[in-house]
């Protein structure tokens, strides 16, 4: 899904839980069964010094020790925007894989939010109505964006 980050101006980088030698059969295995290639740099980070200081471990992680007594994996998404703040973490246990679909969703609402001022619902997607903060009247949300849809005195949706 490499078109779809770049498309958002979106930069990847993965941390990796195995040493750097691993890396390159680690490549071949995603390249191989996701049918892509995988172009985005990896830092190893096989004594999980990164990740604990992230606190990208869980305690199943922590029950998890592999044969150098150190936790076994990480699957930790952070989403950090241009001015370098973190945004949102998503911490998966280390049995279930990401979605890389609600990934790109979040940077969609994030990057919605930031440029519109709105706030997004409970399964937005890109093109569904938005929230208008309180912060902002009804006049002036109908000015800012036209049709304004009131569902109660402090909840209005628009379209954008």
């Amino acid at each position: 899904m490499k078109d779809e980050f770049e498309k958002r101006g979106v930069k990847m980088i993965g941390l990796s839980a195995n040493d750097l030698g691993s890396h390159d059969r680690w490549i071949q295995d995603i390249n191989e069964i996701s049918q892509t290639q995988l172009q985005f740099p990896i830092i190893a980070d096989a004594d999980r010094k990164i990740a604990f200081l992230y606190d990208m471990i869980d305690q199943q992680d922590l029950d998890n020790i592999d044969e150098k007594g150190i936790a076994f994996t990480i699957r930790s998404v952070f989403v950090i925007d241009p001015n370098k703040k973190i945004r949102l973490t998503m911490m998966y246990p280390a049995s279930t894989g990401r979605n890389t679909s609600e990934v790109l969703r979040v940077i969609d609402s994030l990057q919605t939010g930031d440029k519109k001022g709105v706030t997004t619902p409970i399964n937005w997607q890109v093109g569904d109505d938005v929230i208008v903060p309180p912060s902002v009247s009804t006049p002036d949300a109908k000015k800012k964006f036209g049709e304004v849809r009131e569902v109660k005195p402090y909840l209005r949706y628009t379209r954008i």
